[in-house]
């Protein structure tokens, strides 16, 4: 069967994603990239947002509407939360509970009778990921949280923690290099609460991939910085350990922080950044602002935006507060008007761009191993790829033979136009 695979929101959702992709082509099914022509799709749908909801829904009618004979399977956070009611009014074929996700592959293909052929499965090294131009692999080691932030409803569709054992993370990695994969990024839920419900740990994890397998980029999806012990930091000494985290502070204002619920309070992610950026050389913090949080208040907001210029951030992600049905987070007094989000996002915005550009800047003149990304997708055959400490370079000349999946040493000369992009030069062909 042709079957087209889909998703929205965050790197765990790629990560499954990819694992489903294996799945279906080890049972002799086909991926392609045309939603028309597709025999069946599969969608992992988003809800971390109402914008996520709103796009789910137009994704889902999108399918139909595009190609109606397809059967439609549909997981992920949104079709979690009410999968009857949101399985009958979207007309989809079967619904996957994300608690069923490790075995969407199977129930689809006992639920449905989809029929394998294989004479045609895909050989061990020939993963579609790579024939689409794709070198980074998400690895997903773990789903669900035990805490309980006021304005998340990710908890609520993803349930409790569970880890996947690290001898199955090992193997499947190995597996990722046997394919020619250069670099796996490990993502969850909570990933720093891998480990809690199996007596591991983060720690033991990521050290048990740097000793068992040659992968030579490991990098980490979002981590919560209270889950971050001292001997973390021990574990860059080894290179192979990407030089970057994303460590998610929300606000920078204690009494938001309170009313959701978070466990850092910002100078205790204060001393976190001194201290990574004190151990690990040319470390690169980014984090996940949310404006307009309930009751957010104007001093409350300078405090965020002082707090948040005072660490210097790489990148931001920012989040305009939207009230999610069936959090606390939805019920709290004084909400804070959509013009007043708006203005504060767009300030927050320009202090993004800000900051980033002045940590591109920092490097200029510096020389990197970059994995380079590809083919090329722009008219101009422009090949782009990223620093250990996820920073992203353009190649200012064309290259004298194909750089697809390769790491390379580049020399950075500056910053692309719109300052969020650094340019550079293949040392070699100098």
């Amino acid at each position: 069967m042709r079957i087209h695979l889909k998703t929205l929101g965050c790197r765990l959702n790629e990560a499954e994603l990819e694992s489903w992709s294996r799945d279906f082509e080890r049972r002799g099914h086909h991926i392609t990239p045309s939603l028309a022509q597709a025999d069946l799709v599969v969608v992992n749908t988003c809800a971390v947002t109402n914008e996520a909801v709103r796009k789910s829904r137009k994704l889902l009618h999108r399918a139909q509407r595009e190609n109606p004979r397809a059967k439609l399977v549909v997981s992920g956070c949104y079709a979690s939360l009410d999968p009857s009611r949101n399985g009958e009014s979207l007309g989809i074929d079967l619904v996957v509970d994300n608690r069923d996700k490790e075995q969407l592959v199977e129930i689809a293909t006992r639920e449905l009778d989809l029929h394998a052929m294989p004479a045609v499965a895909t050989a061990p090294g020939e993963h579609s990921l790579l024939r689409r131009g794709r070198q980074r692999a998400f690895v997903k080691v773990q789903d669900g949280c035990r805490y309980q932030c006021t304005f998340c409803i990710v908890t609520v569709a993803r349930g409790e923690e569970r880890s996947k054992p690290i001898p199955q993370v090992v193997e499947e990695i190995n597996g990722l290099v046997a394919q020619g994969f250069r670099e796996a990024v490990l993502t969850g839920v909570h990933i720093g609460g891998y480990g809690s419900d199996c007596e591991s740990d983060l720690y033991r994890l990521i050290r048990a991939i740097l000793e068992q397998t040659d992968l030579p980029r490991l990098r980490l999806g979002a981590v919560e910085p209270w889950d971050l012990p001292e001997s973390f930091w021990s574990l860059f000494d080894n290179p192979r350990l990407m030089p970057h985290l994303h460590l998610p502070i929300q606000s920078g204002a204690d009494s938001v922080l309170k009313r959701m619920a978070r466990r850092c309070k910002q100078d205790e992610f204060a001393r976190l950044a001194g201290l990574a950026r004190e151990r690990v050389e040319d470390f690169n913090l980014t984090t996940d602002i949310i404006v307009g949080f309930p009751g957010e208040t104007e001093a409350e907001w300078q405090q965020t935006l002082e707090f948040v210029e005072r660490i210097g951030f790489g990148h931001l992600h920012i989040f305009a507060y939207s009230p999610r049905p069936g959090t606390r987070a939805a019920s709290l007094p004084n909400p804070v008007s959509r013009e007043v989000i708006r203005q504060r996002s767009e300030t927050m915005h320009q202090l993004g761009e800000r900051m980033k550009k002045a940590t591109l800047e920092r490097f200029v003149g510096r020389r990197f191993p970059v994995l380079i990304e590809g083919p090329p997708a722009s008219a101009d055959g422009t090949w782009q790829g990223y620093t250990p400490n996820f920073l992203r370079v353009e190649i200012d000349q064309p290259p004298k033979r194909s750089l697809e999946n390769r790491v390379e040493t580049v020399r950075l000369c500056g910053v692309a136009r719109f300052g969020d992009t650094l340019v550079g030069t293949l040392e070699q062909e100098q």
